[in-house]
């Protein structure tokens, strides 16, 4: 058994979709479990509906409900006209979706208040519209396909936009919930990003959670393999979007696919590698666009020669310096330090420390004002904005004479805040100024990936 994800450029229109089926009807003799999100950019509509919700504008949030369910309208229209009976199934369920979504954007418009409960429903919609029409659309097609609604077993805790998986749970019901919907199908499909509580109480694993998604569900059923079917031919050596000349990576580790992630390449979720590696399940990164390629493999550290695979970045950060005379020859002033951001649910990413002074770097995405705010109750705390962290990622790296040349040759002009060698070898990272990223990161790969003669 596979778990195939696809995301939503692989899905975003019916030549997607119907691309996709193709690729599905590929793997019928390995009982696929398919995971899709929604169709791509609806998530970020929904988000419009909700924020328009909560300032009560209810003339926007009709025009925009109005824009959601004539799209899926028109695409069941797209993909199965010539199947009249399925076309109506899928119209039929569209329609329920889209009635239950405006009734609920109704109720929160008349109050003028969104909850973290309410969001999670609204923004999880796309993902019911787009499975129920791939559902029918595979089943006019001859693909006989099983629906499964995610919230009845991807279980997580109370953290309605953010959900933390309950895997002993999930582990318990997804088995079932698959075994139960392959009854006399050739395949079944899923929500991905989609979860709840134990008690059902919706919320969601996050954005881009999808991935995460059919992790677990790998995990849970213990699949050979994880497909990702995204719209790149698998993990890169830079991010194609900001750098030319990006070469495909044959097969990386666990470990620096966790790293590259964590650290800003696009193609994978963060949290999706944890869940495979509890099982050593290989995850295929694939590109729908192009079923033909070979994408990308991640398995074992042993598996995988020792060598920087990719330069990585996240484009907005911020540094907190740190800065008390306190910590000096002083046991627990660090977890003290660290328990505020715990407490704040503010997540760090690289810290540096000497005598009096500690610096971190969080996402520019997160609230620190209360971590700030706390932590001067007894430190000097200073925030440098528009920054950049940069990241050299690869197998046993501190073993690479030469790596730091190599990296920092083209950084002669750059200013460097802070610079950080994870204790697991894996990654290199450094702090710079936001405008100077997009050049040092092109001058990074061109040194690294294309200057045959660099060393």
């Amino acid at each position: 058994m596979i778990v195939m994800k696809f995301g939503g450029t692989s899905v975003a229109n019916s030549e997607a979709i119907s691309r996709t089926v193709s690729i599905i009807r590929g793997r019928l003799g390995q009982k696929p479990v398919v995971v899709v999100s929604a169709l791509s950019k609806v998530t970020d509509l929904l988000y419009r509906i909700s924020d328009q919700a909560a300032m009560r504008n209810t003339a926007e949030t009709e025009k925009l409900l109005g824009q959601l369910r004539s799209r899926h309208i028109g695409l069941a229209h797209d993909l199965m006209s010539e199947t009249p009976s399925f076309c109506h199934e899928a119209c039929v369920k569209v329609n329920e979706i889209c009635d239950k979504l405006d009734s609920f954007v109704g109720a929160v418009c008349a109050l003028g208040e969104l909850s973290d409960r309410s969001k999670a429903v609204i923004i999880s919609t796309g993902e019911y519209l787009s499975s129920n029409i791939i559902c029918c659309t595979m089943n006019a097609r001859g693909i006989s396909t099983g629906f499964m609604d995610a919230r009845s077993m991807i279980i997580t805790d109370r953290e309605y936009l953010k959900g933390e998986p309950d895997t002993d749970s999930i582990c318990v019901k997804v088995p079932v919930a698959v075994s139960s919907a392959y009854a006399g199908n050739d395949a079944v499909i899923t929500q991905g990003f989609v979860s709840a509580t134990l008690d059902g109480e919706p919320t969601v694993l996050g954005r881009g959670g999808s991935d995460y998604s059919a992790s677990l569900i790998g995990m849970a059923i213990d699949a050979e393999v994880i497909e990702i079917w995204t719209d790149v031919d698998g993990v890169r050596t830079a991010d194609p979007r900001t750098v030319e000349n990006t070469k495909c990576i044959e097969k990386i580790s666990f470990e620096e696919a966790a790293e590259m992630a964590h650290f800003g390449a696009k193609v994978l979720h963060p949290l999706t590698i944890e869940p495979a590696v509890k099982k050593n399940i290989p995850i295929y990164v694939l590109n729908s666009m192009n079923p033909e390629g070979k994408g990308t493999v991640i398995l074992q550290s042993s598996f995988i020669e020792d060598g920087v695979k990719s330069v990585s970045f996240k484009e907005n950060i911020l540094v907190i310096n740190i800065f008390s005379t306190k910590m000096i020859n002083t046991s627990g002033f660090l977890k003290k330090v660290f328990e505020i951001f715990s407490i704040n649910k503010v997540s760090v990413d690289l810290i540096s420390t000497s005598e009096a002074n500690i610096s971190v770097t969080v996402d520019s995405s997160q609230n620190i004002d209360k971590v700030v705010e706390q932590l001067s109750e007894f430190a000097d705390v200073y925030v440098d904005r528009d920054k950049s962290q940069v990241s050299v990622i690869g197998k046993n790296i501190i073993n690479l004479k030469g790596l730091l040349r190599q990296t920092f040759a083209p950084l002669a002009e750059c200013k460097i805040y802070m610079i950080s060698q994870g204790a697991s070898y894996v990654n290199l990272s450094f702090v710079i100024d936001r405008s100077e990223l997009k050049d040092a990161v092109r001058q990074i790969h061109k040194y690294l990936f294309e200057n045959e003669s660099r060393n």
